[in-house]
């Protein structure tokens, strides 16, 4: 997964970044009695919808999710226009396994943009079709508190292919978490069951940007039986 694009986040001249949005759905919600996280309930509809859509809100595009335990399911109810729809069979290794699919799907993408827009001649519409994600915003399904407001904000500390950064409540990091692309290769190969990037990013502490958030989200995730009251 070799990183692309050298972009850097110019807010005078209004460059925008083209940051995708990664949302690890796979779980099959084993604390909570074999109840999917996904397809919880929320605000009228299913927790994974609520997810995507803080997202593409927030500015995010592509949105990739990766769906394992249940993905069938998911696919056939879920509201997800939009989105791009991952399977990842090795969602029972944890976490890690989900994020490594859906960095190898972001890339593949950006790839296959660039080649199909070299092939074209480059985009005539003064765009930037051909041209893959510079940045990717990583968010859990099973944070409903986490909005478009979240995303946007963490979103906005884009600055090169070199930022690393995540929201921060109270000082302490959490998700959403947005990595560069001169980071996916690392991230994907030290992703280890239900770590994900926590090493990655603890070893680069002093180059990772916290994007204070409290004052937005109630970052709470729902885990056991116990949570199930934050849907309400």
């Amino acid at each position: 997964m070799a990183h692309r694009g050298q972009t850097t986040h110019d807010p005078e001249h209004g460059t925008a970044p083209r940051v995708a949005g990664l949302l690890l759905a796979a779980g099959a919600g084993r604390r909570l009695g074999g109840r999917p996280k996904a397809l919880l309930r929320h605000s009228g509809g299913l927790l994974v919808e609520h997810a995507a859509r803080a997202l593409r809100e927030g500015g995010c595009g592509p949105v990739f999710v990766v769906l394992g335990a249940a993905g069938e399911r998911v696919r056939e109810t879920a509201a997800l226009p939009g989105c791009v729809l991952l399977d990842n069979p090795d969602w029972a290794q944890g976490m890690g396994s989900s994020l490594r699919a859906g960095l190898t799907a972001v890339s593949a993408a950006g790839a296959a943009a660039e080649g199909a827009g070299g092939d074209a001649g480059g985009d005539a519409g003064g765009g930037r079709a051909g041209h893959g994600a510079e940045a990717v915003l990583v968010s859990l399904v099973d944070q409903p508190g986490i909005g478009a407001d979240v995303v946007a904000r963490v979103r906005a500390a884009y600055r090169s292919p070199a930022t690393l950064a995540a929201a921060a409540y109270d000082g302490r990091r959490g998700h959403p978490v947005l990595l560069g692309s001169a980071h996916w290769t690392g991230v994907a190969r030290s992703a280890r069951a239900d770590a994900g990037a926590r090493g990655y990013l603890r070893e680069r502490q002093d180059a990772l940007t916290l994007v204070e958030c409290a004052d937005l989200a109630d970052p709470s995730d729902i885990d056991t039986p116990g949570d199930l009251h934050r849907l309400r």
